[in-house]
């Protein structure tokens, strides 16, 4: 299967937002949270990469459209031969997979990315924030302001639910900024309140999973309640 480019948009300083377009007719079936991959050929060598779908499903019209939200990363090969794409530029790519993905029914969930770790619960909230649904809590870390990624959408939508709360932290402030500093760790005893009977869905680099993983075990989580996606 191939996906063309339909649009490419600078969201934050080496951040883009991408719709792609599965092509030959083929609509994009997956579950929020689930990622595709594509695959192209670098120097002789063929080179797979995955990437969190960062809408939900039938979300775009026409229905076989997806959005991807991703890092130029310096090093990244793959990353920046999808930045030099132009709309109309196709790649191959797979059909979804993934296990990253909300317990049906959902309950009272925190989300906690970091980065583009977010696509995932973007995807999440848009298929399930609703006036029904059980409380959700985003708290996602960047460095800087700049760089968080679908603040408007979010701060939107927590205007509009009661049940959404958006918390933004930043690790390297601002003079001006005024709302939550540091890196997530640090707001996970307030996100939580006193509950313990709450999801918690993680999805960013290695040490942030690793190091909040290790928090809530130690506040008596079960691993059952604890679901979660690494960017290395």
């Amino acid at each position: 299967m191939k996906a063309k480019l339909i649009e490419r948009v600078e969201v934050a300083p080496g951040l883009g937002h991408f719709v792609f377009e599965a092509q030959n007719g083929n609509t994009l079936q997956f579950t929020p949270g689930q990622f595709v991959s594509f695959t192209t050929e670098i120097d002789g060598r063929e080179i797979t990469r995955a990437y969190s779908l960062a809408s939900a499903p039938g979300h775009e019209d026409p229905a076989n459209r997806f959005e991807l939200c991703l890092n130029l990363a310096p090093e990244g090969i793959f990353s920046h031969r999808l930045f030099a794409m132009q709309p109309g530029d196709t790649v191959e790519m797979r059909q979804p997979l993934g296990m990253f993905t909300l317990r049906q029914p959902p309950r009272d969930s925190l989300f906690i990315a970091t980065g583009t770790g977010i696509a995932p619960f973007r995807s999440m909230l848009q298929a399930h924030l609703n006036e029904a649904s059980p409380q959700f809590t985003l708290l996602y870390g960047v460095r800087y302001e700049s760089h968080l990624i679908y603040r408007a959408e979010f701060e939107a939508l927590a205007a509009r639910f009661p049940q959404f709360r958006f918390w933004p932290t930043l690790s390297r402030p601002e003079p001006s900024w005024t709302g939550r500093t540091g890196h997530v760790q640090k707001h996970l005893e307030e996100a939580l309140g006193n509950c313990t009977d709450v999801d918690v869905y993680l999805c960013g680099l290695k040490l942030m999973v690793d190091g909040v993983r290790s928090l809530l075990k130690g506040a008596g989580f079960d691993r059952k309640q604890i679901f979660y996606e690494k960017y290395d």
